[in-house]
């Protein structure tokens, strides 16, 4: 009896026994189970963020191309705008050495053009000074001296030469013009013009036609003189005749009309001085 009634308590407890196993096998497979699917879960959830990081850097890398294909782009072109600009800049070299040269050279002839015309000046004021210095002064109140431009002027009034209407020169005015011709040859290096000025009151004479006759017949008159008398030589002497129209004062009175009766003496240096400095004048080349 007593086993009858053990053999049941001990299928009980190995029931009890077994329950308890399987509860406890359950709630660690539960667990496992929540475990895993949190695991599952975060795994989704990082898949869908990193399917979402893939899908917005490629975006980025095709925003990053097509950026790069531009910049190429401009990058192109620059190197087109440089190499262009330095196939200029060369250009732009040699047409500024080429303007430089011409400068230089410029500069070498006005340099050349100065000295000759400081040359000049200096020659000039110094002949101006001496004639004056060998003129009396009753000559002085008859003749004029003066430098314009680098060139000596002398003027001669009308009546000291001549007598009114005649182109001989009179014994009055020899003197004077002694004085002139020895400047004159002391000066070999200058041409010397003797130029004829009238006022513009007609002449009447049978053998004058009209007042460029008489200037030019006074001036071809004095140079003879110059020549004959003076022996200066003739190849430095040139006659004009001006008339009436080269009047330095009004010829509406007769103090003007005075005036405009005159014999000019022109004294300059000799063209071909200054000639050949035009010869060497620089050439300048037609822009490109």
């Amino acid at each position: 009896m007593k086993f009858k009634a053990i053999v049941p308590a001990l299928i009980m407890a190995a029931v009890v026994a077994t329950g308890c196993t399987s509860n406890k096998k359950y709630a660690a497979l539960q667990s496992k189970y929540d475990t895993l699917a949190k695991e599952y879960h975060d795994s989704e959830v990082a898949l869908a963020a990193s399917r979402s990081d893939a899908k917005n850097l490629e975006a980025l890398l095709a925003e990053a191309r097509r950026n790069n294909d531009d910049l190429k782009r401009q990058y192109d072109a620059i190197q087109g705008s440089l190499n262009q600009s330095l196939i200029q800049n060369q250009q732009g070299s040699i047409n500024i050495s080429k303007l430089v040269d011409e400068i230089n050279a410029s500069n070498q002839y006005i340099k050349q053009l100065v000295q000759a015309k400081s040359k000049s000046d200096s020659l000039n004021i110094a002949l101006t000074n001496k004639l004056t210095r060998s003129l009396s002064t009753d000559e002085l109140k008859e003749v004029d001296v003066k430098v314009l431009k680098g060139v000596v002027y002398i003027s001669l009034a009308d009546n000291m030469l001549f007598k009114s209407g005649s182109y001989e020169v009179n014994s009055r005015a020899m003197e004077t013009l002694s004085k002139i011709a020895k400047i004159i040859k002391d000066y070999g290096d200058y041409d010397v013009l003797v130029e004829g000025n009238t006022d513009d009151v007609p002449i009447s004479r049978t053998n004058i036609r009209n007042n460029w006759d008489l200037s030019a017949l006074r001036a071809s008159s004095v140079v003879q003189v110059l020549q004959k008398d003076f022996g200066v030589n003739p190849q430095r002497l040139s006659a004009a005749g001006r008339g009436e129209y080269n009047p330095i004062s009004d010829n509406t009175t007769e103090l003007g009309r005075q005036r405009n009766r005159r014999t000019e003496i022109i004294i300059t240096p000799k063209l071909d001085q200054f000639l050949d400095l035009i010869d060497k004048a620089p050439e300048t080349s037609e822009q490109q």
